[in-house]
């Protein structure tokens, strides 16, 4: 594959090469041009701009899928300040926290959610306003030009969450943004008469991605906030979507969805990341969209994107992750420190201008994840540790092996087990807490919440359905009068993992 030109920009560029007069964003009630999309663009960052923030502020959203979740992406950056996108699914206690750890100055959401917040939800400096009020205001700003600053400076803060503790920020320059657009839109081949379903959440890199690479090239996005397989079914056939983009447990309930009177015949490409493809669903894949490729992916938000399997090899190699996007150098690193052989596990590193520029504000957390590059690193500098362990064949495509961390992978969400720990202890309820996966067919992983206390079945159920997303809630609570301790009188999270592990696959 010959590799995209590596020169970063502004991200805000990322929507000057498509043409005046084609389509752009496909809102749910008028479809913006580029002209209309980069007027409207330059309206909302002069808005941003006009309220007088120091430069580096952040601006943070969560709101509805829609019209200024997708130009805020672009805007912030151009107006000098940080965007901060939250996921949609999160609840008030996760908000208010990210909020905080961020210094946000301005929430930007529907009024619905902000009605949520609480007293000290909202950090003193930090004011909030409805979208459809901002949007209605920035309508008569005379539009910012595009921005002339450096590529490397900060762009956004994406919140994801960690092993231990509470969502941690990865900071994103433009540069690692206007490679990554650039780099997904050429190993997709995606084109300007492509048109891109964006189902995916774009407080994520994964579903940011779906704007940024469609926009690099010039095609067009329909955004879609679904509720059931049938509304992503319609509206494929609605907009005519060439591109999908999923995560397992989506693609198994739309394989099994109604696909009538060719509703899914313009499909092109289906890409996955978020968890890996089973064979049996790359079969039924395969028998519902014969006509379209299937793209694997694997990265993480620490360095974005790491890997690919190229279609044509999916056949005859389902299980692989493929081999290195263009602008990564994926290595796979033994306990030497060297590169491990063909065969040998070792750990994945990620490194090259994909690598974002550590957790905000949390030198101990980047220390840990983002170090020297190893001796032998074509780039150098500082790269991601990914944690994840992996081998290489004689082929150089390389395969998934464990996970070094305890995180919990459900539907594509990356869980943190300790703040589902916290959100438990945190009710009164129970007096311990441990939280961890076990493998599950439609999601990867499942929840499973092991509590001591006295059996308040209900009333703590209910209070995790308050405090806690809906992709966190635990699939099972089990009740213990007693927890195993190991020799420190600590809980022994691995015995009780092997247990539980052990039960749920016999």
């Amino acid at each position: 594959m010959t590799q995209p030109d590596p020169t970063p920009f502004p991200l805000d560029h990322v929507i000057e090469r498509g043409a005046d007069a084609d389509p752009a964003l496909a809102l749910r009630d008028e479809t913006l041009s580029y002209a209309d999309l980069r007027t409207r663009v330059g309206r909302l960052a002069a808005w941003l701009q006009a309220q007088g923030f120091p430069a580096g502020a952040r601006v943070a959203s969560w709101g509805a899928k829609g019209e200024l979740t997708c130009l805020l992406p672009l805007a912030a950056p151009r107006a000098g300040l940080v965007h901060v996108p939250i996921n949609p699914m999160l609840k008030r206690a996760q908000v208010a926290h990210i909020l905080a750890d961020s210094g946000a100055s301005l929430l930007l959401g529907t009024p619905a959610r902000l009605a949520t917040l609480e007293s000290g939800d909202l950090p003193g400096t930090c004011d909030a306003m409805a979208e459809g009020d901002v949007l209605e205001a920035s309508r008569g700003c005379d539009a910012l030009p595009p921005s002339d600053g450096d590529p490397q400076d900060l762009a956004a803060i994406l919140y994801t969450s960690g092993s231990t503790g509470k969502p941690k920020g990865v900071m994103v320059s433009h540069a690692n943004l206007w490679l990554g657009a650039v780099s997904v839109a050429h190993y997709l081949k995606l084109a300007s008469d492509d048109v891109t379903l964006a189902v995916l959440p774009l407080a994520f890199d994964y579903g940011q991605n779906q704007l940024l690479s469609t926009w690099y090239a010039g095609g067009c996005v329909a955004p879609l906030d679904y509720l059931m397989p049938r509304d992503v079914t319609k509206a494929v056939a609605k907009h005519r979507a060439t591109t999908l983009a999923a995560v397992p447990p989506l693609w198994r309930q739309l394989v099994e969805a109604k696909w009538e009177n060719g509703a899914g015949d313009s499909l092109r490409r289906l890409t996955n990341s978020g968890g890996a493809l089973t064979v049996d669903l790359i079969d039924a894949m395969r028998e519902t969209w014969p006509q379209a490729d299937i793209v694997p992916m694997y990265g993480l938000t620490e360095a974005f994107r790491s890997t690919f399997l190229d279609p044509e090899l999916v056949a005859e190699h389902p299980t692989s992750m493929g081999r290195a996007v263009p602008f990564a150098e994926v290595l796979v690193v033994n306990d030497a420190g060297g590169p491990a052989s063909p065969g040998e596990e070792g750990e994945l590193v990620h490194c090259g201008p994909l690598v974002a520029q550590g957790y905000w504000q949390d030198p101990e957390r980047t220390a840990e994840r983002y170090r020297p590059a190893p001796a032998h690193s074509h780039y150098g500098g500082t790269a991601v540790w990914s944690g994840d362990y992996v081998k290489r064949d004689e082929d150089g495509l390389l395969f998934f092996v464990g996970r070094r961390d305890a995180m919990i992978k459900s539907a594509g969400n990356r869980i943190s087990p300790q703040e589902i720990e916290d959100a438990a202890l945190a009710t009164g309820l129970v007096a311990d807490a441990v939280a961890f996966g076990v493998p599950d067919t439609k999601l990867g992983q499942a929840v499973y919440l092991v509590v001591r206390g006295e059996g308040q079945e209900e009333a703590l159920a209910t209070a995790l359905k308050r405090d806690l997303p809906s992709f966190m809630q635990p699939h099972r609570i089990e009740w213990r009068a007693e927890l195993p301790l190991n020799p420190n009188g600590k809980i022994d999270r691995t015995a009780l993992h092997r247990e539980i592990s052990e039960g749920a696959s016999a």
